[in-house]
């Protein structure tokens, strides 16, 4: 199991998935949380002093709610600037880029072995069917894991299928990427895709649903474990998440 999420983290992370963004998501409580955290008291009729007490706690504990448009005015600086995004996917030397994958991991398809999924997830083309495990690459796994247990804390099961994050869209598969003579990241087991239907390779925010603020929580923890998001990186392909930079 992971560690606990520091108190003040959690605190950022709910406002972020109930739409009160907090900017970096750093267990800093400063202008930025205590805003995001009064315009939230303000819209759950509660007494607007800024302060996590028992009742903003117990409400940011339910599931997350669309807040109107005024309402989402009311917090400065929803998202981080678009050079903090670059930098905030590109920065980690944890794995490799992607011209050293083979020498990283190897061959395509092999040292693999399975995940067991911590939480209700859906073959994205068979809703109806669960997908209980991930295939990955054996260096990769363990961290994956710990990405997915994390979610699993942050995000409760209505809020995950909300964003489209128990829809699992693949991991290991090998073939080459669309349109070029290259191995996808796939292809080593590497990468993995949410809800591609809602995500699709040539859409951009905010078209793509992952690339909305209720899912930057999400893609936060990836990116502690240095996993990299195309959409993010390069605002396309919001369904892909790989262990390897650019």
């Amino acid at each position: 199991m992971t560690a606990p999420i520091p108190f003040a983290q959690w605190l950022q992370m709910r406002l972020t998935t109930h739409g009160f963004a907090c900017g970096a998501i750093d267990g800093i409580v400063g202008p930025i949380t205590t805003a995001a955290i009064k315009a939230f008291e303000k819209a759950h009729g509660l007494p607007v002093d800024g302060m996590a007490d028992d009742a903003v706690v117990t409400a940011l504990r339910s599931s997350s709610s669309v807040v109107d448009a005024e309402t989402a005015k009311t917090v400065e600086h929803r998202d981080p600037p678009e050079e903090e995004i670059q930098k905030i996917a590109l920065v980690s030397n944890t794995w490799p880029r992607q011209s050293g994958v083979s020498a990283f991991y190897g061959g395509v398809g092999t040292n693999q072995t399975t995940i067991e999924i911590p939480f209700d997830m859906w073959i994205a083309w068979s809703k109806s069917t669960r997908a209980r495990k991930m295939t990955l690459h054996k260096k990769v796994a363990p961290s994956a894991l710990r990405v997915l247990q994390r979610v699993a804390q942050i995000y409760s099961a209505k809020e995950m299928h909300e964003l489209g994050i128990d829809l699992f869209g693949g991991s290991l598969n090998v073939r080459r990427m669309r349109g070029g003579t290259s191995y996808s990241m796939h292809s080593w087991g590497i990468a993995i895709d949410f809800d591609p239907e809602r995500n699709q390779l040539s859409w951009h925010s905010p078209k793509s649903r992952l690339s909305n603020s209720d899912a930057l929580p999400f893609w936060q923890a990836w990116e502690a474990e240095g996993w990299l998001s195309l959409g993010r990186a390069r605002n396309y392909d919001w369904m892909h998440v790989q262990a390897a930079r650019l």
